[in-house]
C-alpha cells in the first residue's frame, strides 16, 4: 500500500528535507511509487521517520513545485503521471537511434531550478550579450564539472570557453587548426556529427584502424606520415559508436606520437562522466596540444546546449574567441545558466547519479536480451552498446528492426573508413522508460535471430 511508504533517508550534508525529496523522486522514477499513488499523510510519515513535521511538509511542497506530485485539499498528495513533467514519447518506431539520457532526472527538477534562478544576483546580466568566452560563473561551473566528472583535475577556468553544446566546441577547436583541403584524422567509425562537420568545412577526413581500446597508435603514425595531417579528433572514453575505452598506456603512446609529429589533438570527452574510473584525458597528458571538449547534453539535458571547450595554453584561446565573435558573437546564456545553477547547488551531481543508476539497469537489460551479439561494455552505465557484424548484416538487422517497430542508428552513419569496422549501435537512454526499452530490445533480438537463421540456411 502507498500509505505504508516509509523511505530510508540517506546520510549526507544536504538538508533533511532535500534528502527526503531525493528519495521520493527516485522512488517515483523507478516505479516504487506508482502513478496515482497517495502519499502518506505528512504527520504520519513524520512520526514513522522520527523527523519534524516541517521537514516532511517542506519535502512535499518542493515535490509539488517540481511536478512530481499533486496536492488536493482534504484528499492528500498523489504521484503525478510521468507525462506531467516530461516530454511525450515521439510517435513512430521505438527510438534507439538517438544517444541521449533519460529525461526524468532533469525534468523533475526543472521547475525548482527556474524558481531558484529568480534569486540569483547575476540573473539580469544574462539578458545582455555574454562575453565571447561566456559569463565567468558559467566558465567556473564548467571547470568544476569537468574536474568532478571527467578525471580532468585542476581545470583552469580561465581557459574554458562556453559553447552552444559540444558540437560547437568541436567546430571551434578544429576550425582554428584546419583549413579547407586539410586532412582530419579520426577513428574508423566515429560520431556522425564529426563527419558532417568535415564535409561542411571542406576537410578531408580519414578513419584509422581500431582495436578493443579504440584508435591504434601504429595506424595513427602511418596516417600522419602518409597525409601530413595536422589534427586528430578522438573520443577516448566510451568511443562513439563502439563504447571502447583507451587505457593509460594507449593514451600515453598517442600523446607521444602527437608530440613527435606536432599533431593537435581535439579530444571529445562528452561521455567521460559515464566512466569515472577512466584514465586521465589527453588534456592532462599532452596539455600543450590538446583541445578538450565536453558538455552536459549527455548527462543533464541536451536542450540546455551547454558545452565547454578548454584550449591549450597560449594563443589558441584568443583564436577561438575570434571565431566565436564571427560565428555567434557570444555563447547563449540561459541554458548554461540552468546548468550552472545545478552544478553549483549539487543538483547536477544528483541528476548524474540517477542517470548512472538508470543506465546500469538498462545496460543489464541489454545484456540479457542481446547476449553475445553485443560487444562487452567497458562501463557499467554505458549509454550505448555496439553489435559488431558485417556491413551487409548490419543493414539487414537495421531494416528488420525498423519493420518490427524499433529504430537503431543507421549502420552507415558512423563509418569513416569503409571496411575497417562495421556494426550496429543501440542507444539505451532515448526511450523514456524501461518497458519501452525492453520492447525495443526484444525487437532487435528477434531481428538478430532472423539474421542468424538466414545465414544458417545460406550455409546449408
Amino acid at each position: 500500500m502507498a500509505q505504508a511508504w516509509t523511505p530510508v533517508i540517506p546520510d549526507g550534508a544536504a538538508p533533511l528535507y532535500e534528502r527526503l525529496l531525493s528519495v521520493l523522486r527516485a522512488d517515483i522514477a523507478t516505479g516504487a511509487l506508482a502513478t496515482g499513488a497517495r502519499l502518506p499523510p505528512q504527520r504520519d510519515l513524520a512520526y514513522r521517520l522520527g523527523v519534524g513535521l516541517g521537514t516532511v511538509t517542506r519535502a512535499y511542497v518542493e515535490a509539488e513545485k517540481a511536478g512530481l506530485v499533486s496536492a488536493h485539499v482534504g484528499r492528500g498528495s498523489f504521484v503525478n503521471a510521468p507525462a506531467a513533467y516530461r516530454a511525450a514519447e515521439r510517435e513512430g518506431p521505438i527510438n534507439m537511434a538517438q544517444n541521449i539520457s533519460p529525461s526524468i532526472p532533469a525534468a523533475s527538477r526543472l521547475s525548482e531550478a527556474l524558481a531558484r534562478l529568480r534569486k540569483r544576483h547575476d540573473l539580469l546580466e544574462h539578458l545582455a550579450y555574454a562575453p565571447a568566452a561566456g559569463h565567468e560563473a558559467q566558465r567556473r561551473a564548467g571547470a568544476a564539472w569537468l574536474s568532478r566528472t571527467s578525471s580532468y583535475e585542476g581545470v583552469d577556468w580561465r581557459r574554458v570557453i562556453c559553447c552552444a553544446g559540444a558540437q560547437q566546441g568541436l567546430a571551434l577547436a578544429l576550425g582554428t587548426v584546419l583549413r579547407p583541403g586539410d586532412t582530419l584524422l579520426t577513428e574508423a567509425v566515429a560520431y556522425h556529427g564529426l563527419k558532417a562537420l568535415a564535409l561542411h568545412s571542406g576537410w578531408k577526413i580519414r578513419g584509422l584502424a581500431m582495436d578493443d581500446e579504440g584508435l591504434r597508435p601504429d595506424a595513427l603514425e602511418a596516417a600522419i606520415l602518409a597525409t601530413g595531417a595536422r589534427a586528430l579528433a578522438v573520443l577516448p572514453t566510451l568511443q562513439n559508436p563502439t563504447g571502447r575505452i583507451m587505457g593509460r598506456a594507449r593514451r600515453d603512446a598517442i600523446a607521444a606520437i602527437a608530440r613527435k609529429h606536432d599533431l593537435i589533438i581535439v579530444e571529445d570527452d562528452i561521455y567521460g562522466a559515464y566512466a569515472p574510473d577512466a584514465p586521465p584525458p589527453f588534456a592532462l597528458l599532452a596539455p600543450e596540444r590538446t583541445f578538450h571538449v565536453s558538455g552536459v547534453s549527455k548527462t543533464l539535458a541536451p536542450g540546455l546546449r551547454a558545452g565547454f571547450l578548454v584550449t591549450p595554453p597560449g594563443e589558441a584561446f584568443e583564436r577561438v574567441l575570434d571565431a566565436v565573435r564571427v560565428i555567434a558573437y557570444a555563447p547563449p546564456a540561459f541554458g548554461g545558466l540552468i546548468a550552472t545553477q545545478w552544478i553549483e547547488d549539487g543538483t547536477a551531481d544528483a541528476i548524474l547519479a540517477e542517470t548512472l543508476e538508470e543506465g546500469a539497469v538498462r545496460l543489464s537489460l541489454a545484456r540479457d536480451l542481446l547476449g553475445p551479439a553485443m560487444e562487452p561494455a567497458r562501463s557499467e552505465a554505458s549509454p550505448h552498446v555496439w553489435l559488431p557484424m558485417s556491413e551487409l548484416e548490419a543493414e539487414r538487422l537495421a531494416g528488420r528492426a525498423l519493420r518490427g517497430g524499433a529504430e537503431v542508428t543507421p549502420p552507415g552513419a558512423p563509418i569513416v573508413e569503409p571496411g575497417l569496422e562495421n556494426g550496429v549501435r543501440i542507444c539505451l537512454g532515448s526511450t523514456e522508460d524501461r518497458a519501452t526499452l525492453r520492447r525495443g530490445l526484444e525487437i532487435v533480438a528477434g531481428a538478430l535471430s532472423s539474421e542468424v537463421s538466414e545465414r544458417s540456411r545460406a550455409v546449408i
